[in-house]
Parts: structure tokens; sequence; C-alpha cells
């Protein structure tokens, strides 16, 4: 067993939430003991001493601007964790890293404590930088680089990143590659209709489900999705945008002219259970992103047996090779989905074995069971170290 003090995010809702909430369920089961610290607002900044919560042993640090990309943390906020970690003695610190500025104090502070620094590092990029996005998310790695060759071991997820960060002077010894898993008992296909499945057909009808699931954010190429859908759009097929993010109003905005039956924005969706039945219900599963990390959405509708089409930004080309999905380019996205969609729209038995076959892919690589396996190996590498 393994005594863990685990550092990330318990909200706004993103993939870093989903990431953090899953991995320590899942180390929890396994009987390891773990502490998850995370920015919460209930506590006032001039308090002396660190907050543990009612459900111990979570502990809350202040901060004073969060969002689901980063967190700015208050200047009591490393005290704070000094006083948790102080008290928690771990054997191990693992950050899921926020982008925040306390990342970059987490070499020294542990170093301090003589206690062992891991990080996973998720930002999304495209090795090709081909567009002015992945242009600027490489300045989060250059940012980051000097940082993480302090922490005694990086967890990223792909070769390519892998080779970034080591261009960038992060020793490939220290980066081990373990991609991102998902539970498969919880996110599986559905043989039945239950209740949620029931309820969500009262929402929005009993059209085929287009779906997308995530930020709304500019590097995620929404629009892009959107202009050809405007263009493809058909009687019998509906697009389901679920999410929130600083793109949404403008989008809305500006794609008004769809009605109802062609689009709905569904909003954020927290609730487990729904986004599982939302994913069940869909028939297709669009990630048009311009950078990209390893994306659970992705991994989530896979799993479910949802087709999907993705950009080969990140590692989401990897994920889908060899006809798990369909995999498109980051140029010109609107372009290429136009003369997708109308082929998956009228072909709904290519969509079904494209689903069955994204969910065998899960099975072989990418489950929370072997994630979990690789992570206890570099756990215990370390602590017998």
């Amino acid at each position: 067993m393994v005594s863990i003090a685990w550092l990330g995010k318990k909200s706004p809702f993103c993939g870093n939430v989903s990431y953090g909430n899953l991995i320590t369920d899942h180390l929890k089961k396994r009987g390891h003991n773990v502490s998850f610290i995370h920015f919460d607002n209930h506590l006032p900044t001039n308090k002396s001493e660190s907050s543990f919560l009612a459900n111990d042993p979570e502990v809350s640090l202040p901060y004073l601007i969060k969002s689901q990309v980063y967190t700015i943390p208050s200047p009591r906020a490393e005290k704070e964790l000094k006083d948790s970690l102080e008290k928690l003695k771990p054997d191990i610190v693992h950050a899921s890293l926020t982008l925040s500025p306390l990342d970059f104090r987490l070499p020294e502070i542990c170093q301090q404590m003589n206690v062992p620094l891991v990080a996973t590092f998720h930002p999304a990029f495209d090795s090709k930088i081909r567009n002015l996005t992945a242009s600027a998310q490489q300045l989060t790695y250059q940012l980051y680089a000097p940082s993480l060759a302090k922490f005694d071991r990086v967890i990223v997820f792909s070769q390519d990143q892998k080779e970034v960060l080591a261009k960038l002077g992060v020793s490939s010894e220290k980066q081990m590659i373990i991609p991102n898993g998902v539970d498969q008992n919880i996110w599986k296909p559905s043989d039945k209709i239950n209740k949620s499945h029931v309820l969500l057909r009262e929402k929005i009808g009993r059209k085929r489900i287009f779906l997308y699931m995530g930020r709304i954010a500019n590097e995620k190429n929404i629009e892009a999705l959107l202009k050809a859908w405007r263009q493809t759009k058909s009687k019998n097929c509906m697009l389901l945008i679920v999410g929130d993010g600083p793109m949404k109003p403008s989008l809305e905005h500006n794609f008004s002219d769809l009605e109802k039956e062609h689009l709905i924005w569904w909003g954020e969706e927290s609730n487990l259970e729904k986004r599982v039945a939302i994913m069940q219900i869909a028939e297709v599963f669009f990630l048009p992103s311009l950078v990209e990390g390893l994306s659970l959405s992705l991994l989530e509708a896979m799993s479910t047996g949802t087709a999907c089409v993705a950009t080969d930004a990140g590692a989401d080309g990897e994920v889908l090779d060899n006809g798990a999905g369909i995999v498109i380019s980051t140029d010109d996205v609107t372009t290429q989905l136009k003369t997708m969609i109308p082929i998956l729209q009228d072909h709904p038995d290519f969509t079904k074995i494209l689903g069955i076959k994204a969910r065998e892919r899960v099975i072989e690589r990418y489950t929370i069971e072997k994630n979990i396996d690789h992570l206890e190996k570099v756990y215990l590498q370390i602590k017998e170290n």
C-alpha cells in the first residue's frame, strides 16, 4: 500500500476533474491511502490553518480565480499546502497539474519535505504545429519544461508528447507513458432502454443523435463542426452539444439559424449517469479539436460503442488508427466533415460497425485497470528507491 497526496481539481467540471476522480477512486479500491488536495472557495483566506474537509482526507486550498483551464491560488495557498502535507505525511505527492502558479513551486516544496513528486502533465498540443492555436499551446510546454525536469516522474500520454518534452530538457528516463483509461463497466453500450434514456428522449425527441461533449473553447474548434452541420443537416438527425465554455454564447448567436430540430445546446452536464446515457443514445461522436491531449471524452464515447470522428491532434489519431474510428486532419476541418457527415447520416450500419471497433480498441488498450497497473508500478519503483 502507498500513501498518496493527490493534488488536482474538483471543479469546475472538465477533463482534469474526471481524470482525478477516476484515478483516485480506483487507487482507493486497490487499498491505497489517497488524500485529495484541491482548490475550493469555502475557506476564508485569513484562516490560519489548512482546511481538512468533513469527508477527510480531502483538503481544501483557497484560490482567487478558478476556471476549466487554469487556477490562480490565494497568497496563503502555498503555506496551507505545506501544512497539509506535514499532517498527511504521504509517501508520494502526485500532482495532476492544474495550470497554476503553485505548480512551479511543487518541486522545491517536496524537496524540502523529502517527499517524491510525480506529475501528470496533459495539456493539449499538436506536435506538427499546424495552426496558431497549436503554436500558442507550445508555449505552455516551454514554460513548464524547466519545472518538470525537477519532478521525480512525469506521466505523459503519448510518445509524441514525450519527445516534445525531451527536446525541451525533461529527461526521457523521468517520463512514463501512461495513456488515459476509462471504466468500461460504466461506459458501456446499453442493450435495454432505461429510465435515463426515456427522460432524455422526452427532452430531445426521437431523432438520431450526433454528439459533441466537452469544453466549448476556441481550441476545440466546434465552429468548424457547426459550419459543416449547417450545410449537411438531415431531417432525421440532430446535433447535440453538451458542455460549456467561453465560446458558447457567441456560437449560439452565430448559429441561431439552426432550428431546434437540428441543433440542441444542452449545457454543462456533470451528472455521470446522464452523461453515460447521452453517450449511449448517440450514434456518432465528433471531436474537431485543433490541439488535444488524449481526450477522456473520446475514450468514453469509444467505450460506449459510439462511432467516433476526431482530428489527429495530440494522441487522438493514434487512439482511432487502423479502423477504430475516422481520423481527419486539423487542416480545413469543415470541408472534411462536410464530406463525412452525409456518409454517416446515410449509413447507420457503418456507424454501428465503427462503434463496435471503437469499444474493442478501448478494451484492448485504454481501460482504467491498465492505467492503474502502470501507475502502481511507478509508485512502487519510487517508494523502493
